[in-house]
């Protein structure tokens, strides 16, 4: 365990088991429904809509749970198995993908929501980790799962591109055209024994750079959110690696995240609510409702962000494998000068006080608290990297794509195979 100030680090252990409490609070746990250990996208709103996601860092949290005893080993498991059973039989889709947001009760889709490649990736990133930590019947359901996945199916081979999404009305839509929180759809993708994409996928995506102030070469993301610098990060642990092109994603998420503060640093003469220890912007709920447009430069041009003051803990949280000291910092500035933005789950998931009277959400979503469950555990212990990174397909599919702890020029490994 990572040697902390006594102060930051009791706000954080208590930020990880009020995070942890979302997860075994806001799901259905009855063992007759169709919906058994399905989990909510927000805690206060929609109260019959589950996020495949949530489940995804339920899993997750499960294995967290058993590890600092706040739940028991034989609980945990049958939890997380009946979870699967559920994914198995009930969670509707297609090809191995799921629908975003489902019924809580039935697994049927909701919202007339698309079948989502990053929401099935982050899903099954969960179910692998659980099943690399309890093993037996749970390592075998979510590799099956894990075997119905299609990746191919969701190529666009005029251009090698995944879509974006899918929608049975409309079809296919969007590409995942540059860098975002996508990697872990390569890394699952081409080391698939059923429905594997090759590897060029990884090289085909843009990969463009953009310096902040001092802060040189930063491969950015359309919005420069943070949760796009995150949420591969948080079941692959890429410290120490480099690809084929000498990319270090982990250095590149911590430029960013250096990046996103001293955008807040720079800006907080606009907007009150940002300083040096309020930062983090990242998709999350604002005054307006929830936007994924809160950002930071570097990012797209021709997109902009849309900011209005709003930030969000999960954006500092998440990124405390980056920016520990800074994050520290942060959460205990958070904890001492605003009460209401603390609550049931921990911190909220966001505030603004650029108005006459501040303004803090009243709701927590699964994957704000998700990110920030699984990253504060691997600050920590590197519990969630450390079983992840144990399976098989994880091992292999990051071999396939060169993200070794080695740099390897291509003329090399075309040698060697």
């Amino acid at each position: 365990m990572q040697l902390l100030k006594s102060t930051e680090h009791k706000i954080l252990m208590k930020e990880l088991k009020k995070s942890y409490k979302f997860f075994m609070k806001e799901i259905n746990l009855d063992e007759h429904s169709k919906g058994y250990g399905l989990i909510r996208d927000k805690s206060e709103f929609a109260q019959e809509i589950a996020s495949i996601a949530s489940v995804g860092y339920g899993l997750a949290a499960l294995v967290i749970g058993v590890q600092h005893n706040w739940i028991r080993y034989e609980e945990a498991f049958k939890r997380a198995s009946k979870t699967l059973d559920t994914f198995l039989k009930n969670v509707e889709g297609t090809n191995g993908f799921f629908y975003h947001f489902i019924n809580m009760k039935t697994g049927k889709r909701e919202w007339n929501s698309e079948l989502s490649i990053i929401d099935t990736g982050i899903f099954i990133c969960g179910a692998i980790t659980a099943g690399e930590y309890f093993g037996k019947e749970i390592k075998e359901k979510a590799e099956i799962l894990y075997k119905k996945i299609n990746w191919e199916w969701y190529r666009n081979t005029d251009n090698n591109y995944f879509y974006m999404g899918y929608i049975p009305e409309k079809g296919f839509w969007g590409a995942w055209d540059m860098y975002a929180e996508q990697l872990m759809l390569y890394v699952l993708g081409v080391s698939s024994p059923t429905f594997p994409i090759d590897e060029s996928m990884y090289d085909a995506f843009l990969k463009k750079r953009k310096d902040y102030k001092k802060i040189k070469d930063i491969i950015y993301t359309y919005c420069g959110t943070l949760f796009t610098y995150q949420f591969s990060h948080a079941w692959i642990d890429f410290r120490g690696k480099k690809d084929l092109n000498g990319i270090d994603w982990y250095e590149n998420s911590v430029k960013a995240t250096k990046a996103n503060r001293q955008y807040c640093i720079d800006n907080q003469e606009k907007y009150k609510t940002y300083n040096k220890n309020s930062w983090g912007l990242t998709a999350c709920v604002g005054p307006k409702g929830y936007s994924g447009g809160y950002g930071a430069e570097p990012c797209e041009a021709n997109l902009g962000i849309e900011n209005d003051g709003t930030v969000a803990p999960a954006g500092a949280i998440g990124s405390i494998v980056f920016t520990p000291e800074e994050t520290l910092n942060t959460i205990k500035y958070y904890y001492k000068k605003f009460p209401k933005l603390w609550g049931k789950y921990g911190f909220k998931d966001g505030f603004n006080i650029e108005g006459t009277k501040p303004w803090f959400s009243k709701e927590y979503i699964g994957i704000d608290k998700g990110i920030e469950i699984v990253m504060i555990e691997n600050y920590l212990n590197g519990t969630i990297w450390k079983y992840f990174m144990k399976n098989k397909y994880v091992i292999d599919g990051l071999n396939r794509l060169g993200i070794t702890k080695e740099k390897r020029e291509k003329e090399t490994l075309i040698t060697k195979n």
